[in-house]
């Protein structure tokens, strides 16, 4: 089966719409049963082959099916079935979603208010470049990178040493989450247009207002892990 096929035939495919149509023919033949539990995928690169899409584009898809705890990928061996159904969590390497979604916002909400009182121009000048390259971003990768260097760069514009620590210790944990959302909630423009405003606050030295489009985003994200995990 080729991806070209699909309902995007005739255009050629960004590489976030050929994930996400990756993505959700693994999650459909699992769900369905015609992969079952415990059976062995194809190796990245057949299933590259397969779909008529790179490698990375795969690699992308794999990832969200194991944040979903439908499958595990085991170094040397690959990656299997596990579960038929989406997890009550996302799996997100040493932290879950659920772990990051009470966390947060004890956490990222006040570092926000505090960079807006105290941010450097060079910081300020920082943020406002990751949020423009975010903005301008279509690979999914890349966007990724710069969302969770966003949330970081804002806890060391804080000028707290422990929220500076905390956010850059679940750092891989959020790009984990980041990329499954965009991929399974279709969250990318929505995250750019909440970063701009929190840009916007911290920008005009406002630390409520910061911290309340802090908040704001991270009642986006978990109503949105709320839709994937049917809660």
């Amino acid at each position: 089966m080729n991806l070209s096929d699909s309902r995007t035939a005739g255009q050629p495919l960004a590489r976030l719409s050929a994930a996400e149509a990756v993505f959700n023919v693994l999650r459909t033949d699992i769900e369905s049963g015609k992969l079952e539990v415990g059976a062995k995928l194809s190796s990245e690169a057949t299933l590259a082959q397969q779909y008529g899409v790179s490698r990375s584009v795969v690699r992308e898809a794999l990832r969200s099916c194991n944040a979903l705890g439908l499958t595990t990928t085991k170094t040397g061996r690959g990656t299997f079935v596990v579960a038929s159904r989406v997890a009550k969590d996302l799996v997100l390497g040493q932290y879950s979603a659920l772990d990051l979604t009470e966390a947060r916002p004890h956490i990222e909400v006040p570092a926000a208010g505090l960079a807006a009182q105290r941010r450097t121009a060079e910081e300020l000048e920082g943020l406002r470049e990751i949020v423009a390259a975010m903005v301008a971003e279509d690979d999914p990768e890349a966007w990724v990178a710069l969302d969770s260097g966003f949330h970081a760069a804002i806890a060391r514009a804080s000028h707290n040493q422990v929220f500076e620590n905390v956010v850059a210790d679940i750092r891989g944990a959020l790009a984990h989450q980041s990329e499954t959302l965009n991929m399974v909630a279709d969250r990318q423009h929505a995250s750019d247009q909440e970063h701009q405003r929190i840009l916007a606050a911290i920008e005009s030295g406002n630390s409520a207002e910061a911290s309340a489009a802090m908040q704001e985003h991270l009642q986006a994200v978990g109503a949105a892990l709320d839709s994937i995990l049917g809660q």
